[in-house]
């Protein structure tokens, strides 16, 4: 059942306003509707004249919106592993935490785990109150790589599992052998051993944000009538597939925008196309998000709902 909606896209593409109108449309329809947007750039707000924090606002009937402080989210993520770290190591005292954690804040990934947590703060504690979430995304690099995070940590989680079993099993085994041994005292079961819960855990909570890209969720792709996004949205449908999560629609923002001739290409043309005329006035107000015309793209997501 889909009850998630990601617009993703290349930059400047029109994902904002693709991901209000969307909202807006569902909310006057009758569904209770959050929109959050995850770009650090956040022009959410702006769009739908209504000053955002990282706490749903309402915006007006059925629909309220969040914009997601990642750089909270990093602190939090960076937070809790410095106290999960400090608790399963508390008997090394050389091990000096604040200065791994100081470069573990620049690291590769860092980000992206701090936007999954986010989003999984949006489903567990948020999501309940709605119909339907509507993400706003970042831009397409680290849209790509927050959505693949699940499948690619959890073939680490399982080696890493294997790994702990192993040592486990040969604490046991030396156990068996001198009951007197250092070894005796450590655990050796894994039903008690702290480390191995603790893979379970993360293994469950990757599982359920897999579930939600791939299962749960309406995953549209914004493009103009160019061939810098038709191409940028090729890269992205090629990564979708790579991580087994299916493009459900292609929505052709800004049509008329531009006479330069420019083709769909054929590896797009598996999803539903849903076009959008240009606004030659603009938006100045949250009414004219009304102004383009969603409903197809709207009926082709409640369908996909079901």
């Amino acid at each position: 059942m889909k009850t998630n909606a990601f617009f993703l896209g290349k930059g400047g593409v029109g994902k904002t306003t693709m991901s209000a109108a969307f909202a807006l449309s569902l909310a006057r329809s009758g569904k209770r509707v959050l929109v959050a947007s995850l770009d650090p750039a956040h022009n959410l707000g702006d769009v739908l004249s209504t000053k955002l924090s990282d706490i749903p606002q309402p915006v007006e009937k059925n629909l309220d919106a969040l914009e997601i402080d990642l750089n909270k989210w990093v602190k939090r993520y960076l937070d809790e592993s410095r106290e999960e770290l400090a608790r399963t190591y508390s008997y090394n005292l050389t091990l000096n935490l604040n200065s791994f954690f100081d470069i573990m804040k620049y690291s590769p990934g860092t980000e992206e785990y701090a936007m999954l947590w986010a989003i999984e703060h949006i489903r567990c504690n948020l999501a309940g109150d709605y119909d339907v979430v509507v993400y706003d995304t970042p831009p397409t690099a680290l849209s790509l790589r927050f959505l693949a995070m699940p499948a690619i940590s959890n073939l680490w989680i399982a080696e890493l599992t294997k790994l702990r079993e192993k040592i486990l099993s040969k604490r046991s085994t030396i156990t068996r052998i001198n009951p007197a041994s250092v070894v005796a005292s450590s655990c050796v079961d894994k039903a008690d051993d702290k480390i191995y819960g603790k893979l379970g855990s993360i293994k469950r909570r990757l599982a359920d944000l897999s579930s939600l890209f791939c299962k749960e969720s309406y995953i549209a792709v914004v493009l103009n009538p160019d061939v810098l996004s038709v191409s940028e949205a090729m890269r992205i449908k090629d990564e979708l597939d790579r991580i087994d999560m299916p493009l459900s629609g292609i929505c052709l923002n800004k049509r008329g925008v531009s006479t330069t001739a420019w083709t769909l290409d054929r590896s797009l043309a598996g999803s539903p196309l849903f076009e959008f005329d240009f606004l030659p006035k603009g938006l100045h107000e949250r009414d004219d998000l009304g102004s383009i015309d969603t409903k197809n793209l709207v009926a082709d997501f409640l369908a996909a709902e079901r």
